[in-house]
This record gives structure tokens, C-alpha cells and sequence, in this order.
């Protein structure tokens, strides 16, 4: 499970965040996790929820944003969204695809909470 090695570097990253911004805590972490990311939502839910005690994040919140795989088709010229894990435009049933979105993980937002 790579999932577990992610977490370990989100972890650290949010660490990292923290200090350079003088945070006693995060209290939410924000992602957006791309459907062909190669990233399953819930095992890396788990293992935020297990590696994040005695951390900076022991008490933050985990938001998970799916994001839809969003394509450009080369032949019709627009840009979709697709519903289905079929490679085809949904306007022109094209597959000369480019993909835009949809494959990646972004930490998106932290909400930390100042030293008092």
C-alpha cells in the first residue's frame, strides 16, 4: 500500500507548512485526489487516521475532493468531463484524447490554528 508512504510525506510536508507559518496545530487538511491518481480515498483515509497521532495533525480533519477525469478532445476541439472509464469524448465518441485533469494528488489547503 503506497498510500501509507503518502501520508508519511503529507505528514512531514504539513510539518513543514506549520513552522513556517508559527501553527500550534492543523486542524483540516485538504486534498484533491484525481480518479486515475493511482490513489484509493479510503485506504489513504486510514492511514491518515493512523499516522497522524502525535503529530501536528493529531486532531485535524481530512477532506477529501475526488476529481473527475477531465479531457480535451483533440478531434471536436472541447473540453469534458468524463462520467464513465471509457476514453472516448462523450460529444464525438473521438478517443484522440488529452487528459487535464484527473490523474494527480494536490494538497489543496491546510487550516492551521497560531501560537498563542
Amino acid at each position: 500500500m503506497h498510500e501509507y508512504s503518502i501520508v508519511q510525506s503529507l505528514l512531514e510536508s504539513c510539518e513543514q507548512h506549520a513552522k513556517a507559518n508559527n501553527a500550534a496545530k492543523i486542524t483540516q487538511v485538504v486534498l484533491k485526489i484525481g480518479v486515475m491518481s493511482g490513489v484509493e480515498p479510503q485506504l489513504l483515509q486510514n492511514a491518515f487516521d493512523t499516522f497522524k497521532e502525535t503529530t501536528i495533525c493529531e486532531e485535524s480533519d481530512l477532506v477529501l475532493h475526488i476529481q473527475e477525469v477531465v479531457v480535451y478532445c483533440r478531434t471536436c476541439q472541447r473540453e469534458s468531463t468524463l462520467q464513465k472509464r471509457e476514453y472516448l469524448c462523450p460529444a464525438c465518441q473521438s478517443n484522440d484524447l488529452e487528459i487535464r485533469d484527473g490523474e494527480e494528488m494536490y494538497l489543496m489547503q491546510l487550516e492551521l490554528e497560531e501560537n498563542s
